[in-house]
């Protein structure tokens, strides 16, 4: 299931991104009383009534500024507005509806989606404050005081109560999921042609041209799967002014949430991939799936693939497991290829190893190289279960968890690896103290 996208939107300085930080439970937007700070969405998971949504934190929206990033700004909060679920339009109840108030009004009534208008700034919880709002037409006003922690509450109830209209299930919760995923232009609506094998995708070489995620489900070898085309995910400074179809970064994170494994797909007409590919896998990796990097364009000009996988091994450090796969969708090269590495991946993610095998795998491997003692002290390793699959998570139980370091847990991490395959999947280890069993 697809978690709903909630955007909060309004002129600078009304508190947007203190509500962001403070229903996210962690500090992630820049908070500053300058307006304007906020200048590129932000999102991050929020949970409440046992509803998990995406918050979408906006820059402030001033028709009458001469900011030259309002321009910017202004295409921004669109965007989050055409992607958003539920709105959350603040205003400040101390200065009452400004030029600016009316504008976003007029913007949100256009949306036709659902709106919880918050009059913000109220620390004394003046209700009266918050009639002269009901002019914008947006319904009920919503006093809150974030100083003061008062009335999130009721605002989170009001957002959680537009979720159940929403037609947020999957196409086939039985086929296995598989998004692909990169920046725009890559060739990825003409992979999943491809490797589907008919024209189910438009194609075209204008950046955005896929503006959504598309569900296309399809047949291999008698397993049913779904390709996941997603929009390509681009930079927020290259959005072409005036237009909202391009950057689609949330619904493309939405994808990598639901899928089951990405392929990630790269341009390899140029000599490296760019920062925001390592961005992408990033993504994937945090994300916990099971992937495979696809060069496409392999075919534009003569390259060199021990140099290429060089670059690929140095850039992509941080997921030294991926599978990758050489290709070119204009001439079909390779892409075959595609759908048995994908399988292999994940199957690799959802491989269970016995406790027994893996705690002889464990005795070895502190054998051979024990942790290195702290302030005199070193930790005893206990034992290790597999706790789960997809990714494959593993606890470790020690005496003082804090004894672990990076550096021996990513040699325990290696030492898995080279017992089992588990390429092209992200393993998770978990460290635990005694009596957290």
């Amino acid at each position: 299931m697809l978690k709903p996208i909630v955007a909060i939107v309004g002129r600078p300085n009304v508190g947007k991104s203190t509500f962001f930080n403070k229903v996210c439970g962690k500090r992630i937007s820049i908070v500053d009383d300058m307006p304007g700070v906020t200048r590129d969405r932000l999102y991050a998971d929020a949970q409440w009534q046992g509803y998990t949504f995406t918050l979408v934190d906006t820059g402030g929206i001033d028709r009458f500024s001469d900011d030259k990033f309002q321009k910017d700004i202004l295409i921004q909060a669109k965007i989050a507005i055409e992607q958003a679920d539920v709105i959350v339009f603040l205003v400040d109840g101390q200065s009452g509806i400004t030029n600016n108030d009316n504008e976003v009004a007029q913007i949100l009534h256009r949306s036709k989606k659902p709106v919880i208008l918050v009059v913000n700034k109220l620390d004394r919880f003046e209700i009266e404050n918050t009639y002269e709002f009901y002019s914008l037409g947006l319904g009920q006003p919503y006093p809150l005081s974030l100083s003061q922690g008062k009335g999130i509450g009721d605002v989170l109830d009001a957002i959680v109560a537009n979720f159940s209209n929403l037609n947020l299930e999957g196409e086939d919760i039985n086929a296995t999921k598989i998004a692909i995923v990169g920046r725009p232009n890559v060739g990825k609506s003409s992979l999943t042609n491809k490797i589907i094998g008919n024209n189910r995708v438009v194609v075209s070489s204008i950046e955005g041209t896929t503006r959504d995620s598309v569900f296309v489900p399809f047949r291999y070898n008698k397993q049913d799967f779904a390709l996941i085309d997603t929009a390509g995910l681009r930079k927020q400074k290259v959005i072409e002014s005036g237009t909202i179809e391009g950057y689609s970064v949330l619904r493309t994170m939405s994808s990598i949430d639901q899928c089951d494994i990405a392929l990630i797909v790269v341009d390899g007409s140029n000599e490296s991939i760019a920062e925001q590919d390592v961005k992408i896998a990033g993504y994937v990796h945090e994300a916990g799936k099971p992937s495979v990097i696809v060069v496409n364009k392999w075919d534009i000009k003569s390259k060199d693939k021990q140099s290429y996988l060089a670059m690929l091994n140095n850039q992509l450090s941080f997921m030294s497991y991926f599978k990758v796969v050489f290709v070119s969708a204009l001439t079909g090269e390779s892409v075959g290829q595609i759908m048995q590495l994908a399988i292999e991946s994940y199957e690799n993610s959802s491989k269970r190893i016995s406790t027994g095998a893996l705690n002889d795998l464990l005795h070895q491997a502190i054998l051979n190289f024990e942790p290195q003692a702290q302030s005199g002290r070193r930790a005893k390793i206990k034992y290790i279960t597999q706790a789960s699959t997809n990714p494959p998570t593993f606890v470790i139980f020690v005496n003082e968890p804090k004894l672990i370091n990076f550096s021996y847990r990513r040699y325990l991490e290696n030492r898995l690896r080279q017992s089992v395959d588990f390429s092209g999947t992200p393993l998770k280890i978990i460290i635990k103290g005694k009596g957290e069993e």
